[in-house]
């Protein structure tokens, strides 16, 4: 069957949504979380190699998969194919929620924090909903809704980037080239200013900090490398395009190892200026890690500058995850597992833009609820739950006839996707073990997928019988 999509994504601009998507609010926000939990300079480096890592062994085994599945949405039809429909549509409803959803959500609001360091109406402590004047609390006992300046923007830039790829792909992909050229180029003039012109200290890498965690090191290495391979996450972003892009079989594995290999770069040399403008020890705790690193190289002025270009950068991910999502929600609805006008594709535009309003609708609602440190956990399990699963599958799927064989992945096969899935379920166990709260909450998410399968699948044999 002919795809509906037309083919408007060009090696450039599929990259830039595979850079966007990855590079956003876990970056800017979670190094401070890595300082208290490591407490070492070199860990926390580490760490991000380590992710990088993984994420190339997961591109090896998505392009594959890309390359012999080639239809938008992902891990929804890799899942469908290796292990059977309940498990795709498990997938695209985790999709929904902590794949995109609630990423857009933390994205927009970390965009307010940033944006707190430059014009203080939006600072942290708003954007964050904890100051008690600057946003108003609704309980609902065991929901709080936060209403409040932060929210509102965070719900407007949602709202902009949703009709921005309603009204057309090709739109929606020069508006992301642009903004992906900006985040790359402030990611690096960040870098180079700070190490050649910025009032850093050398010695900071020498320096330790007394970990708060209470755990071993091996475990919580485990914990901290969920929320590393979170701010990877967006190494996937082609593969949910794939029927759009030009000459997918060529490009797609491309795509995917350059825009991560890219991003890989970017991610150390970030964190390696980090912790050459500020010692890890204050760095505990900091969630605005960039806009105090600039502070300090630069001082507050320059600072300022620095916070808002790059709360322009998170806004550069939320455009890109806003890309990606319908999609999924698309391939779903055509197989009858999700709301059925999400299946359709507007006759101008092109696009799929009921899809896209539903999950602006979601992400509106999780801003309204949302938390971005406690996101963290929920998201990157749920997401490294499935990816392992997806890059499984690869296995088995190997044994099809006709199967293309890339050979990429076959130079270490099944080594890659091995490393993949066992290092996937050592992080998983270690945060059931050490995050319960938060992995139980991603284990409810992936269930009551289950029970929604089952609901979609009862509700169409009853149409189906009384036709």
């Amino acid at each position: 069957m002919a795809s509906p999509f037309a083919r408007e994504l060009t090696y450039f601009s599929a990259t830039a949504l595979v850079v966007s998507n990855m590079i956003g609010t876990v970056i800017f926000t979670s190094t401070g979380y890595l300082a208290a939990d490591l407490g070492s300079p070199l860990l926390v480096v580490g760490i991000w190699l380590a992710g990088g890592l993984m994420a190339l062994a997961g591109c090896l085994a998505y392009a594959e998969l890309g390359v012999n599945l080639p239809r938008s949405g992902g891990e929804y039809v890799y899942l469908r194919e290796a292990w059977g429909p309940s498990w795709g549509f498990m997938s695209g409803w985790v999709s929904f929620f902590a794949g995109f959803s609630a990423p857009i959500a933390a994205s927009a609001l970390a965009a307010s924090l940033y944006l707190g360091h430059f014009i203080p109406f939006f600072s942290s402590e708003k954007a964050l909903g904890s100051a008690p004047g600057s946003s108003s609390t609704l309980d609902l006992g065991i929901l709080k809704l936060q209403w409040g300046p932060p929210q509102l923007v965070a719900i407007s830039l949602v709202g902009l980037f949703a009709l921005v790829n309603i009204f057309g792909l090709r739109t929606a992909a020069r508006l992301q080239n642009v903004l992906t050229s900006l985040k790359v180029g402030v990611i690096l003039t960040f870098v180079l200013l700070g190490i050649l012109v910025g009032k850093g200290d050398s010695g900071n890498f020498l320096q330790s900090a007394e970990r708060t965690s209470t755990h071993s090191l091996a475990a919580q290495f485990g914990v901290s490398l969920i929320v590393v391979m979170l701010a990877y996450s967006g190494w996937n972003a082609a593969t949910y395009v794939v029927e759009e892009l030009k000459n997918p079989k060529v490009i797609l594995p491309r795509v995917l190892v350059s825009g991560t290999l890219l991003v890989l770069i970017l991610y150390l040399c970030l964190n390696l200026t980090y912790i050459y403008a500020v010692p890890l020890e204050s760095l505990k705790g900091v969630e605005a890690v960039g806009a105090v690193s600039a502070t300090a190289l630069f001082g507050e002025r320059v600072g300022a500058l620095f916070s808002a270009v790059m709360a322009l950068a998170l806004v550069s991910a939320l455009s890109a995850m806003v890309i990606a999502g319908p999609r999924v929600y698309y391939a779903m609805a055509i197989d009858g597992c999700f709301f059925s006008d999400a299946g359709r594709i507007h006759p101008r535009w092109q696009t799929p833009a009921r899809s896209i309003l539903y999950q602006a609708l979601m992400a509106a609602v999780m801003i309204l609820l949302g938390s971005i440190e406690a996101l963290f956990y929920y998201i990157g399990f749920a997401l490294i739950f499935f990816a392992g699963l997806a890059t499984a599958g690869v296995l088995k799927l190997r044994k099809r006839e006709g199967w293309h064989r890339t050979r990429a992945l076959s130079f270490l096969y099944p080594a890659i996707p091995l490393t993949f899935v066992l290092v996937s379920a050592w992080m998983l166990v270690c945060t059931l073990a050490l995050r319960p709260v938060e992995s139980g909450w991603g284990l409810a998410t992936i269930a009551s997928g289950g029970i929604a399968y089952h609901f979609w699948l009862w509700r169409r044999r009853g149409r189906n019988a009384e036709e």
